[in-house]
């Protein structure tokens, strides 16, 4: 199906970035893209996403709506939101969310009767948004559009209702990560992360000593650190703090001999 519009929201860079791409291998980070609405004088608004991009200061990631299907904005009004998309997309700041619609499906229903939204082929439009904060690799956020129905529509003098979205994304990290190095090497620790009495994530060493645990809830933290050489002993660290989009470093840890 043929996809004519598009929309831009822009961090830190102008419209010509959408024509741009590259990437520099800099991480992924997995990224969920949901959408809302401020409520509208409508009956119903229909929209059909066909396609996402997402473009960081490391490359352009575009990803397939799979659901393709249209579904009413306004029923994901007032706190609630539907997803979108998700896929790892290159970490690094992030500059601009492109949103395309397909060239049908698009509708509006007013006074119970349904008109289709005329989406003008290749007209975008860009909101420019403040993003501060950067995607961190392998910590997971979600991208909140949040799109404003009563001022993206308009009428014509002939009764037409036209599409020109009013969009705001709203970027929010919504993980954590727990990084160090256990040393030495030779003690071959494995390393767990415990919260409460069940939840329990485990990881190894690399071959320098470094681990990491991405994706990790906020919260706090017990890190149990067991040698499988018993020459080593083994190690707790209490009240290890994890916020969300901020990477906890335990930095160097040492394991004493027995």
């Amino acid at each position: 199906m043929k996809r004519n519009l598009f929309f831009c929201l822009l961090g830190l860079v102008g419209l010509s970035a959408c024509e741009s791409d590259g990437s520099s291998g800099e991480g992924r980070t997995p990224v969920s893209v949901k959408m809302t609405d401020a409520p509208g004088k409508y009956d119903a608004v229909h929209l059909n996403v066909g396609e996402v991009e997402i473009l960081t200061a490391n490359g352009r990631t575009s990803i397939d709506v799979d659901d393709n299907r249209p579904f009413d904005i306004l029923a994901f009004s007032m706190g609630k939101d539907t997803l979108l998309a998700t896929d790892l997309v290159a970490s690094g700041k992030l500059q601009e969310v492109r949103l395309v619609l397909d060239d049908e499906g698009n509708t509006v229903t007013v006074d119970g009767v349904t008109y289709p939204l005329e989406t003008p082929s290749g007209q975008s439009s860009g909101v420019k948004i403040k993003v501060q904060e950067e995607l961190v690799p392998n910590v997971a956020y979600t991208l909140l559009l949040d799109f404003d129905v009563a001022t993206s529509i308009t009428t014509t003098g002939n009764g037409k209702y036209v599409l020109k979205p009013v969009v705001r994304a709203i970027p929010n990290a919504v993980s954590g990560v727990i990084k160090g190095i256990v040393l030495p090497v030779i003690a071959a620790p494995k390393i767990y992360a415990v919260i409460g009495t069940d939840e329990r994530i485990g990881a190894v060493t690399d071959v320098d000593g470094k681990f990491y645990f991405p994706g990790i809830a906020d919260g706090t933290y017990t890190i149990l650190i067991e040698a499988e050489n018993s020459l080593y002993a083994d190690k707790t660290i209490d009240n290890v703090v994890v916020e969300n989009g901020v990477a906890t470093d335990l930095g160097t840890i040492e394991l004493s001999l027995l």
